[in-house]
């Protein structure tokens, strides 16, 4: 179970990037929901001992997280939004670089290692090709292979589907839904499918705040009869906008499909619909930007 109570971080300029951030995050597979410059990042560095919280304390299992960084850092697999290697250096020979830096100094232990992960990642077959000429998908792939040496307790993975095909995110979702099964990890990301898809649980965050929590089928549950949609004029958004709480608005063939809340049925020619965790998520981020 990783802990987490009152999490703020403040930057040099004044930014206040986390604001009492408190969680639970049991084993398996959570969602970290949010816009980008919600604080996401801010807070996986955070948890990944890159960086201090300004105040508040994290806690995984016995570890005091930021009394004790190189405990967690032991049982620690990260995989950031910008993950850099270098290019030439082939997959093998990188993973195994990675794992000496990780401390397993048998040559004999690391190629029992490096050989079980680039399989368990689908990469056997290109283990000898150089990470320059890697797709985005397999990169990615990689990058988990390199977070589970060491066979790591906590995961963390930052915006890992952006940018993916969608083969190659249905393949890299599958791979950390297996390792899900397991340990903790975190998934931080913007792309509301990538939580529906995987998580148990899941929270949103916006403006460094923990906006929702929970369960995705009761945070759905709670949106029962409450969502209502109508397909209008592109040109009639903004009227609608100023007279509903408009939540989404997508186009379809030229005209806009609307999204909006209302506890009753408003008439108007809207027609109630079964909300989706990507109503959850945009009504939680309007009513956010309401408080403000």
């Amino acid at each position: 179970m990783l802990e987490l109570n009152d999490v703020s971080h403040v930057y040099a300029n004044g930014t206040r990037a986390l604001d009492h951030v408190t969680l639970s995050i049991p084993r398996g597979m959570y969602g970290l929901l949010g816009p980008n410059g919600a604080g996401k990042s801010t807070l996986m560095r955070t948890v990944a001992t890159l960086q201090t919280p300004t105040e508040g304390s994290i806690r995984f299992g016995e570890i005091d997280v930021v009394a004790e960084p190189e405990k967690l850092r032991r049982t620690l697999g990260y995989l950031p939004q910008d993950f850099g290697v270098y290019p030439r250096v082939s997959a093998y020979d990188m993973l195994d670089h990675m794992a000496v830096l990780k401390g397993i100094a048998s040559s004999g232990d690391r190629k029992t290692i490096v050989e079980r992960l680039l399989q368990q990642v689908n990469l056997w077959d290109v283990r000898k090709k150089a990470l320059a000429g890697f797709s985005g998908g397999m990169r990615q792939r990689f990058g988990i292979a390199q977070a589970l040496i060491g066979n790591p307790e906590l995961i963390i993975v930052d915006e890992p589907t952006a940018g993916l095909d969608p083969e190659e995110r249905n393949r890299f979702l599958n791979l950390l839904g297996e390792i899900g099964e397991h340990v903790v990890v975190i998934l931080s990301t913007h792309i509301v499918e990538d939580v529906s898809d995987l998580c148990p649980r899941m929270a949103v965050l916006a403006d460094g705040r923990i906006r929702l929590e929970g369960a995705p089928h009761e945070l759905l549950a709670a949106t029962h009869g409450r969502i209502w949609m109508k397909v209008i004029e592109r040109d009639q958004l903004e009227a609608y906008r100023a007279k509903y709480e408009l939540i989404s608005t997508r186009l379809f063939a030229g005209q806009s499909v609307i999204h909006i809340l209302a506890d009753h049925d408003p008439g108007d020619g809207f027609k109630a619909v079964e909300g989706s965790l990507e109503d959850v998520y945009f009504t939680t981020l309007a009513q956010s930007r309401k408080a403000a």
